[in-house]
């Protein structure tokens, strides 16, 4: 392996800490009275206007990708674009536990979608660009292990930032995360000795941009925003529609009650129970049966998804008739969630990453991100549309998810049509860059 891949791993673990764990409680401390106005007074928002904020913020913090791809692939290079953006992803952080005002809230997730986003593109491609001619075969297995470093670093967040947010308060609960984001800066740091520097492409960069083999590459990428877009739709709801949920359910686990954003936590462990699972044993098995190409690891992603979103459908239906269902049912919409994530997120991370000329490398990763801004901007779309003045809600109970589940199976159906007309090309960097 590449020296500097600890280093990596390292630092994309503690940033995921500290953006999963500031991320788990923002539609709780939205919802609840810990929100305040200018004059100090609390003022909650609705579920819907939470949901509406929440999904905003994620849509910025992953359109942004692209400003710092172009910062990256065409003026500083990777390692001082993520450097100086991870300064000001610290202060976002700070500014979240020092103010617990409507403003302070603005104020500090801007300074997060710019300091996440910017750099979000960079540290996927500097994976990447750690890998030549001889090592390519790892770039699966490392890509794996990157995104085990990401739920490892979410798992431990999702349980412990909603108890510092229950027990101590917003300040604690959002500074803890800002400190987690401050160490993974630093660690970055330390590795800059270890890395493969692949200099900014400069002039070469909007040359290969708006060149016929670039342009291609990059439309070729466009084609599969739409359809996994719509996964993401899906799947950030766990941040928010599945936690308002959660709340008006049992979470008796073992004999314990957790809080209802303790079990996004599901989430990474079962990422990181499934990534060697379905690496080592699921893959090889269906390989045998079913030859398993990138695309078609992303359609059955798809399908899967439509019915993990079936489950809290059914739940709301229980709800709704006055049950209080136990959270066991959420937990198995999770495992399949999951199952649909490991085959069209980590798919579509390496596949962006390899269907790119070398110097759009990092263009190509906010590509990938782009699908996730997208489908937040669908969800935070709905979520405005179908508030009623009376603060009610035009998709009432179950209908809700059965909306998303709808439009999910659609866009699945689609993209078997779109995935068959693919025809793109793989690149990795050349050896002289190492």
């Amino acid at each position: 392996m590449p020296p500097a891949i600890p280093f990596i791993i390292g630092n994309e673990a503690a940033e995921r800490f500290s953006y999963y764990g500031m991320n788990s409680i923002l539609v709780p401390f939205m919802i609840s009275n810990a929100l305040l106005d200018a004059q100090g007074r609390p003022s909650p928002m609705t579920p819907e206007e939470a949901k509406t904020n929440y999904h905003m913020f994620v849509t910025a913090a992953y359109f942004l990708p692209i400003v710092g791809a172009i910062l990256s692939d065409a003026i500083w290079g990777k390692y001082r674009t993520i450097m100086a953006l991870s300064i000001v992803y610290c202060f976002g952080h700070f500014a979240l536990s020092l103010d617990e005002t409507r403003l302070g809230l603005c104020v500090g997730l801007g300074l997060i979608a710019i300091g996440a986003g910017g750099i979000k593109p960079c540290v996927s491609a500097n994976v990447g660009d750690q890998f030549g001619d001889k090592n390519q075969h790892l770039l699966p297995k490392v890509f794996g292990w990157f995104y085990f470093s990401i739920n490892f670093g979410s798992a431990v967040s999702t349980i412990m930032i909603p108890y510092l947010l229950d027990r101590f308060g917003p300040r604690v609960a959002f500074g803890t995360p800002g400190v987690l984001m401050l160490l993974a800066t630093v660690v970055f740091w330390m590795g800059r000795r270890a890395m493969v520097h692949v200099p900014p492409a400069r002039e070469r960069f909007w040359a290969d941009l708006t060149g016929t083999e670039g342009r291609r590459a990059l439309m070729n990428l466009l084609v599969l925003v739409p359809f996994v877009a719509m996964f993401w739709a899906i799947w950030q709801q766990n941040f928010s529609s599945w936690v308002v949920q959660a709340d008006k359910m049992d979470r008796v686990i073992f004999g314990r009650e957790v809080l209802s954003a303790q079990i996004q936590t599901a989430n990474p462990v079962f990422i990181l129970i499934m990534i060697p699972l379905f690496s080592y044993v699921i893959y090889p098995a269906l390989n045998r049966v079913f030859p398993l190409t990138p695309l078609r690891k992303i359609g059955l992603g798809l399908f899967l998804t439509v019915v993990a979103f079936l489950i809290p459908a059914w739940i709301e239906s229980r709800i709704v008739a006055g049950e209080r269902p136990t959270i066991w049912w959420q937990i198995l919409a999770f495992v399949i969630l999951t199952m649909g994530e490991i085959m069209v997120s980590i798919t579509h991370l390496e596949f962006s990453y390899t269907q790119a000329p070398p110097s759009l490398k990092s263009v190509a990763l906010s590509i990938y991100l782009l699908s996730i801004s997208l489908g937040n901007a669908f969800t935070a779309g709905v979520n405005w549309f179908i508030q009623n003045p009376d603060k009610t809600t035009k998709l009432q109970g179950p209908d809700y998810f059965l909306f998303f589940a709808g439009a999910m199976l659609v866009t699945a159906i689609l993209y078997v049509f779109a995935a068959k007309k693919y025809r793109g090309k793989s690149y990795v960097q050349p050896a002289s860059a190492h």
